[in-house]
């Protein structure tokens, strides 16, 4: 029996259906995987903004993971929105219970705009106790600077901001460099071992809602397909860039509409 790799996100909800849940379930499906979901968050969204967000109980966040770990035994866990220190404490208690080894965590902390979005404990408790034991974490620049404590707004800041950051807490960051003045992106990769480069031409589109979820959920697909982290990186950069030039010209909403996640059919 033909058995599909299954990766478990568990995130907030996006009602529109470009960020969130609703993109990770696009992604991984479009990229030959199963999606199975944790919501942790449901918010009220379109491709205008966030209006209001209703953050559901850490005991039922952690009763929908042992449901989905129980029966379908996923091969990686995709982590997006936590929200609360008490909900941190519950996704990891479950990671560990079920001694997940594949886990990518897309950290909402800070807006795209800089709008901080995780209470100060959150941000402690995704720190000291959900970081080490994470394979992954895909932090912005602003996310990256309020994890570092300092600017990071250059390719030489960010590596410095990874290094530091996985020496610090175990495990390997990627610095996503999509705020990077200039024509020309650049992510780094960091862990104990290596260091990686990801350069790519900026894309110019008004439709960029749930690039980040998007990214991370194909890491976290590729990984269990059998890459290694650096070409599962690599291999979801190009899955995700061709995802913004299929949807670039898309009206969807009148604001920053989503990406085009099934643009290999």
């Amino acid at each position: 029996m033909d058995r599909k790799v299954i990766v478990l996100s568990v995130a907030g909800s996006d009602p529109s259906g470009g960020a969130g849940i609703q993109a990770d379930i696009k992604a991984i499906s479009a990229l030959g995987g199963y999606a199975a979901t944790a919501i942790t968050a449901v918010t009220v969204q379109n491709t205008l903004g966030v209006s209001d967000v209703y953050s559901l109980p850490p005991d039922l966040i952690g009763k929908q993971m042992e449901a989905v770990l129980d029966d379908l035994q996923p091969d990686a866990v995709k982590i997006g929105m936590t929200g609360s220190a008490a909900v941190v404490r519950e996704i990891v208690r479950v990671l560990r219970q079920y001694q997940m080894k594949q886990v990518v965590f897309d950290p909402v902390m800070v807006s795209t705009s800089g709008r901080r979005l995780m209470e100060e404990d959150a941000v402690e408790a995704v720190c000291e106790e959900l970081f080490p034991v994470t394979t992954l974490v895909t932090p912005n620049l602003h996310e990256a600077e309020l994890l570092i404590g300092k600017p990071v707004r250059t390719v030489e800041e960010m590596l410095v901001a990874g290094k530091t950051l996985s020496e610090r807490y175990g495990c390997a960051f990627l610095i996503k460099g999509g705020h990077l003045a200039g024509e020309e992106m650049c992510d780094v990769l960091c862990d104990s071992e290596q260091v990686h480069y990801y350069k790519s031409p900026r894309i110019e589109s008004g439709n960029l809602h749930g690039t980040g979820c998007t990214l991370s959920s194909a890491i976290a697909t590729f990984m269990v397909q059998g890459c290694g982290l650096p070409d599962a990186v690599e291999r979801a950069k190009h899955y995700t860039s061709a995802a913004i030039e299929a949807g670039r010209d898309l009206h969807i909403g009148h604001g920053n509409g989503p990406l085009w996640h099934f643009h290999g059919e």
